[in-house]
């Protein structure tokens, strides 16, 4: 089940549309669909979170926590929307394109994606556009 939380107050336009969306993709990849919490916040919220559980102190758009087992995925991802907001404009696109491409970007991890290098960088991204191009915003 694939579930929308808000700790500010944002409200994701058309849940079903994205669950249907993030489902599509998950049965894509040849994952199963387990619990997986979307949970809105800011960045305060979020920078809380990283220090307390990774120890960073910086800002960061999606903190994501996996739960998954073998091909069931299940995590709770956390999404700054005042990070997203930012990063928008900072890369010239939408919000909506931003949300969209960080919600998926949580998801792509819990698959094992990673993105630590320029490499991994690259193949997060190619498969983050593959999602995407699935969904109408």
């Amino acid at each position: 089940m694939i579930a929308f939380h808000y700790e500010t107050d944002f409200l994701l336009t058309d849940e079903d549309k994205f669950q249907k969306w993030i489902a599509a993709c998950i049965k894509e990849c040849s994952y199963k669909e387990g619990d997986l919490n979307y949970i809105f916040c800011d960045d305060a919220y979020l920078l809380k979170l990283n220090v307390e559980f990774l120890k960073h102190d910086t800002l960061t758009d999606i903190i994501s926590f996996d739960y998954t087992l073998g091909k069931m995925l299940a995590g709770d991802v956390f999404i700054s929307v005042t990070r997203v907001r930012e990063n928008a404009k900072e890369h010239n696109t939408s919000f909506e394109s931003e949300l969209s491409r960080v919600m998926i970007h949580g998801v792509l991890h819990y698959m094992g994606y990673l993105d630590k290098t320029d490499k991994e960088k690259e193949i997060m991204r190619a498969a983050e556009d593959k999602c995407l191009a699935k969904l109408t915003i």
